[in-house]
């Protein structure tokens, strides 16, 4: 994955550029709200992007399983029960939820197609243990750096939630102005 890139203009760029987060104190509700909301468009897109590498790296530690159990099976015969999302297992996360959908769903499958030809994987079956060993390490370093974004841009959302809260809070904002606002 590439790093973030000062000055860039990728969304990325920008929510991770320091200046995103500067003078929040001074920064109308509306640009805060402006701000938050692409930072939160971001975060489902990077949370997409998990997911996908997520599901190629479930089907390989399959594959890893299915063989050293001496199986003969095809993972891919069974690959409902290999992506299915049982849930976790105990609590964790931030409780986030977002009703966004993921805005750059072609561009995420095409960098995890990439990823896919840059490790030979296109069929976990054809791979030698040592081959999808490598594979999977090559998925697990891309996810650890699409998580470390990820929760960057998180901490950003919470920088524009706390301030924007604090003006409720403090009486600078009111929520009669947001509901007049909406009801517009």
């Amino acid at each position: 994955m590439n790093d973030v890139r000062p000055g860039g203009k990728r969304r990325i760029d920008r929510v991770l550029d320091d200046g995103f987060i500067d003078d929040l104190s001074t920064m109308t509700m509306e640009d805060l709200r402006t701000h938050r909301a692409e930072a939160e468009q971001e975060e489902v897109d990077m949370s997409y992007l998990r997911k996908l590498l997520h599901g190629r790296m479930d089907i390989m530690k399959a594959e890893l399983r299915v063989r050293s159990a001496g199986g003969s099976d095809r993972v891919v015969d069974d690959l409902g029960h290999v992506l299915a999302d049982d849930g976790p297992t105990a609590p964790f996360g931030l409780g986030r939820h977002s009703t966004l959908q993921p805005s750059r769903v072609d561009e995420h499958h095409r960098r995890v197609e990439k990823l896919v030809a840059d490790v030979g994987l296109s069929d976990a079956h054809g791979l030698s243990d040592e081959q999808l060993r490598a594979a999977l390490s090559h998925f697990a370093v891309e996810e650890r750096t699409v998580s470390d974004l990820r929760r960057a841009v998180q901490r950003v959302m919470d920088l524009f939630g706390t301030e924007i809260a604090r003006r409720y809070r403090d009486g600078e904002a009111s929520v009669d102005t947001l509901l007049t606002r909406e009801q517009s």
